[in-house]
């Protein structure tokens, strides 16, 4: 794994999610190698092929720096604005342990008592760590990415991110701390649509974790993504290479999505944004 320590010019940075209107990434690159990652082409910022994807961790040391630096300089009206941590890698891999800047930057908030939601998205157990830091920002939450309760699939899809049991344990973990959490289902693995009984047993343990709110997203084909994937599957599982390559139909969606809003219902989950999310390819 190669690690190397940046300075950047800016963290806090205007987000293009639906979701979030600015987002701060303390790294560049992930260590958890998710098949699947749609933020394998930012590996392009550092000079790194997406078929580098995994093997790379850039530490932008003057993050927490920058971040309190341009939080001050944001007049009252925006301090309201929400605030995401991370859109392109994971702010709890492994890194974090050393370098501690996603610490850091929660502690600013923390200082601040910053009032607009703070989301944290992560893979990682790593993130209990920051419970007392989290307690004290009065908007904060925590979501934990869990695409299966199968540890194999887990294990296959993405590679060296925590087993989607650990995932889960944080997630209990967290609500019995009384941190409001959520789930990210995503991608949706296509597989579920064969598997209906797995898609189920999914929801059923984020219910039984205490998740009451949920994001769930279909699986992103761009080309660059689907040629990593594809790759990937004929190398590890050929079995579902097929399935996946074939999952890129309207008809595909539609057929998940209804098992989606069936189980959403049926376990009294909240759906955010109200659908099911599609990313818009990048061809």
């Amino acid at each position: 794994m190669k690690v190397k320590e940046i300075v950047a010019q800016s963290v806090l940075v205007p987000s293009r999610l639906p979701a979030a209107e600015y987002v701060v990434n303390p790294y560049t690159g992930c260590a958890f190698s998710c098949s699947y990652c749609y933020a394998s082409s930012t590996g392009e910022i550092v000079n790194e092929p997406i078929n580098n994807w995994g093997n790379y961790v850039y530490v932008i040391t003057n993050a927490v720096e920058l971040f309190t630096k341009e939080l001050q300089m944001w007049p009252p009206r925006r301090r309201h604005c929400s605030i995401f941590l991370s859109s392109v890698t994971d702010a709890y891999q492994g890194v974090e342990k050393k370098y501690r800047l996603t610490r850091g930057i929660l502690e600013v908030l923390a200082k601040e008592t910053y009032p607009g939601p703070v989301s944290i998205l992560t893979k990682s157990p790593l993130v209990l760590r920051d419970v007392d830091v989290l307690k004290r920002i009065p908007q904060a939450e925590v979501g934990v990415t869990v695409t299966t309760t199968d540890d194999a699939i887990s294990k296959l899809m993405e590679v060296h991110a925590p087993s989607a049991s650990i995932r889960i344990e944080t997630l209990k973990k967290l609500h019995a701390q009384g941190i409001p959490t959520y789930a990210f289902v995503g991608p949706l693995l296509p597989h579920f649509r064969y598997q209906p009984e797995k898609l189920e047993e999914l929801f059923r343990s984020l219910a039984q974790a205490g998740v009451k709110h949920l994001f769930v997203e279909h699986l992103n084909l761009s080309t660059y993504i689907k040629n990593r994937l594809v790759q990937f599957l004929k190398e590890n599982s050929p079995g579902l290479e097929q399935v996946y390559l074939s999952s890129d139909t309207d008809y595909h969606r539609q057929v998940l999505e209804k098992l989606v809003l069936e189980l959403i219902e049926k376990y009294s989950l909240s759906l955010i944004l109200g659908r099911v999310l599609l990313h818009r390819r990048r061809d």
